[in-house]
């Protein structure tokens, strides 16, 4: 093409040099071409984030790109039954309300292609914090990728780098939400929560084939999972619980530092990848500090340990009530609990990049650690001390405490103030 040519000027009308914009600027070397310019306005119009490419990653990767069957209607039936128990033994047990609008939950089986798009939607505030801090972190809109070398033959790709930021954060968001479709049981496999509702999914065809790998009684799998499930659900429904825990995973989303050469450099090597398996995409995408040069900031070590302290007691909480509740409802507990935890352990690595992304490290040492916080309460205190664990952001244990449950005993003055 030469100018003059039609072509030519409707490529290069379409991107102008001049366009703020435009992040070639001058040297735009894909003017010339309108399907690239084309492309190029696309990426541009996009946002931090390309949410189109998420949605659309994440149901690939959760159907493995194959039809999905409906639910059974008899599963539905029983998993609604067995919601009204799990609800009664929880608020029982624990004195929370599980249901925030005060109508009874409703747990529904959905397939993973639902669950994925639940979760994706749920998620949605935290991938957008994360983009605008890989955008805005300091370095400027150039964070994907700085100004072109006038004198580098290849200094069209950092501006390249920033075009498809957006497109690979979009990817990764997908990814790893597909990724978790296709192992979670509910709501809560992260302990992260969801937008206020008396409505929880649980995906059967998850619960079926773990089921099945491990020799467990459907039924008694089934109730053990609400439980869970809905445990999560009361404790992350209290009001300032909530609060506390969306303001640190806020704040420790928007601390990320980006590295703008990570990702052109993986890329500028893409041709000697081994890109012969089916999963070498996937597994790129599922390292943060390549695809999206997020790398963690001073600012976010300091909140780490906040974080964690929520996340322990949340969950060792969690752990201990489903030992109270389910030992003496369900004559396979024991067997169902050991299942679950070893396969914590042998999580899979696109769970762990979830976790590192947003700040949770669930490890059994983590589990472990707020079971023991809340075991220790309960010596010292009975369970009248531990019903004060939820009662107001003043009682939320620090990270000193919940390694020595008894200066929080001693913080929350507990003998001066008692459970009336």
């Amino acid at each position: 093409m030469i100018p003059g040519d039609p072509a030519y000027d409707a490529g290069v009308s379409d991107n102008p040099p001049d366009d703020p914009n435009n992040p070639f600027g001058q040297s735009n070397p894909f003017g010339g071409v309108p399907i690239f310019s084309d492309l190029a306005k696309m990426f541009q119009n996009q946002g931090p984030l390309s949410w189109d490419a998420a949605q659309q990653f994440a149901l690939g990767i959760a159907t493995n790109g194959q039809p999905e069957a409906n639910v059974d209607p008899v599963a539905r039936i029983q998993i609604e039954q067995l919601a009204r128990v799990a609800e009664l033994q929880v608020a029982n047990a624990t004195g929370l309300d599980p249901s925030p609008a005060g109508q009874g939950l409703t747990i529904v089986p959905v397939t993973r292609s639902v669950w994925a798009r639940e979760t994706l939607e749920a998620y949605r505030p935290l991938f957008e914090i994360l983009a605008e801090s890989l955008k805005d972190d300091g370095a400027g809109p150039d964070a994907f990728g700085g100004e072109p070398d006038p004198g580098d033959p290849m200094g069209f790709m950092a501006p390249l780098m920033k075009m498809i930021g957006p497109m690979m954060l979009g990817l990764t968001a997908g990814s790893m939400v597909g990724h978790l479709a296709t192992r979670s049981f509910g709501p809560y496999g992260l302990p992260i929560p969801r937008p206020p509702s008396d409505r929880l999914s649980i995906v059967v065809a998850n619960l079926d084939e773990f089921g099945e790998e491990w020799s467990l009684p459907a039924d008694d799998l089934r109730l053990w999972v609400c439980l869970h499930e809905v445990a999560h659900h009361a404790v992350l429904g209290v009001p300032h619980v909530r609060a506390r825990f969306d303001a640190l995973l806020h704040e420790y989303l928007a601390g990320f530092e980006s590295d703008p050469g990570r990702l052109e450099n993986e890329l500028s090597g893409f041709d000697s990848m081994d890109l012969t398996g089916p999963d070498a995409f996937q597994q790129m995408l599922g390292n943060p500090e390549v695809v999206l040069g997020a790398i963690q900031s001073p600012a976010q070590l300091h909140l780490l340990p906040q974080l964690e302290a929520l996340v322990c007691v949340v969950v060792g909480y969690v752990d201990v009530v489903m030992d109270e509740i389910g030992e003496g409802l369900l004559s396979n507990y024991g067997m169902i609990t050991e299942a679950v935890r070893r396969r914590r352990v042998e999580a899979a690595q696109s769970d762990r990049f979830v976790e590192q992304l947003f700040g949770l490290e669930l490890t059994q040492a983590a589990y472990d650690r707020g079971s023991a916080f809340v075991k220790g309460v309960l010596e010292r205190g009975g369970k009248p001390a531990l019903q004060r664990l939820w009662r107001s952001e003043r009682e939320l244990p620090t990270p000193a405490e919940v390694d020595a449950p008894g200066l929080w005993l001693a913080r929350i003055d507990l003998p001066d103030d008692p459970i009336t």
